[in-house]
């Protein structure tokens, strides 16, 4: 109700909200991001070494000769300085093992620093406590953020994230007084149902009173509701035996007839009986019968199906032979076919030959008699001019 959605929030306000959204936009800001940054990782690296020292020798094999030789370096010189700090002496030496110490610890972080790796492995192996460092590292992390938030808010954005912070306090302003309305209504709401359930409460009691009353008064109907049910039970019982007397009587006659029938059909059933023993036999006599003739029937089968698997091998043969046949006749007939029409085309050619022939020696014979009838022609035509 009332409550601003995140569709409706603006960009700007938005981006100064959500510090995750933030990113540089300047190489001074990078600059000082990166040294918060490290400061936070020093930090860490801080705290760890603490429980590091404390079982050096669990992570010796992790961190090196050279880690390790520092932090034993940086535990004797922290000795060192709590044991001056608890007994008062010369100010200045206890200066100058301070002194030492913060160059110890500035040479490890510098050691674990160049080795990132080993720092993101040592966080997740050593089980570190709660303690005031992880509030003063927490602590430091949110001035991270904010740092980074004031850094990357320009006066737009800061005036935008006022005025939006101004209409979240008038919607929460609206939300409380409709809140308010609303448990107004709601006490009225409580109020009236409890009248009403002081009502029916009330009504409850009077039923209960009513009930009461028609128990009480319902005593004596169920008293002489039982006086008659005690008479009528008795009625009942004496009814009840005369029936029962009745039903021995029809019993017994009704056992006399059963007996009689019971004689009657025991003496069918034994004729029964024999007709079904000679049924019986004459059906297995039929039934052998049936064996016998089955079984012949069944030699005859077999026989035939020896004879029908032969014949049909036999058939088999024949249709392959059969085959081979009618693939040489046709061959032949092939054959022949080519045989008759070259000898068709043969007769033919002879034909034409003759046809050629005969017609040559028509020519030939014409023109003998022409060049005879010729040369006939030439002596006569010679003896007339001799004459």
């Amino acid at each position: 109700m009332g409550t601003p959605s995140k569709a409706g929030i603006p960009f700007g306000a938005m981006k100064v909200l959500d510090p995750g959204q933030l990113k540089p936009d300047s190489m001074e800001t990078e600059r000082i991001l990166t040294v918060l940054d490290e400061t936070i990782v020093k930090l860490e690296i801080t705290r760890l070494i603490l429980w590091i020292i404390g079982s050096l020798e669990r992570y010796a094999r992790m961190l090196g000769p050279e880690i390790t030789s520092s932090l034993v370096e940086h535990q004797k010189l922290s000795m060192e300085v709590q044991h001056l700090l608890s007994s008062p002496g010369d100010e200045e030496s206890r200066r100058a093992v301070e002194q030492r110490l913060k160059c110890s610890l500035r040479n490890i972080l510098r050691l674990f620093l160049a080795n990132p790796l080993l720092y993101h492995g040592l966080k997740y192996e050593v089980r570190v406590r709660e303690s005031p460092a992880d509030v003063f590292v927490k602590a430091f992390v949110e001035f991270r953020d904010f740092t980074l938030e004031r850094l990357l808010t320009s006066p737009d954005e800061e005036k935008e994230k006022i005025r939006f912070m101004e209409e979240i306090s008038l919607e929460v302003e609206k939300n409380t007084e409709i809140i308010s309305a609303l448990q107004e209504e709601l006490a009225l709401a409580i109020q009236t149902r409890d009248e009403e359930v002081n009502r029916k409460d009330k009504t409850i009691e009077n039923l209960k009173t009513s009930m009461e009353n028609l128990a009480k008064s319902c005593k004596a109907d169920i008293k002489q509701i039982m006086k008659e049910g005690e008479k009528q039970q008795k009625e009942d019982e004496k009814a009840s035996q005369d029936r029962c007397a009745r039903l021995e009587q029809d019993i017994q006659r009704l056992g006399a007839h059963f007996n009689a029938l019971v004689l009657k059909h025991r003496a069918s059933e034994l004729v029964l009986r024999k007709e079904k023993c000679e049924v019986e036999k004459e059906i297995q006599k039929w039934v052998q019968k049936y064996d016998t003739d089955m079984s012949e029937k069944q030699a005859a089968y077999e026989e035939l199906q020896a004879a029908y698997k032969e014949e049909k091998e036999q058939l088999s043969l024949l249709m392959e032979k059969h085959a081979l046949l009618l693939q040489e006749y046709t061959e032949i007939e092939e054959e022949r076919r080519m045989l008759k029409e070259k000898e068709e085309e043969a007769a033919q050619e002879e034909a034409r030959r003759n046809d050629a022939a005969t017609c040559i020696q028509a020519f030939w014979k014409g023109y003998l008699v022409r060049s005879i009838y010729k040369s006939k022609l030439k002596k006569g035509k010679g003896k007339g001019k001799g004459k």
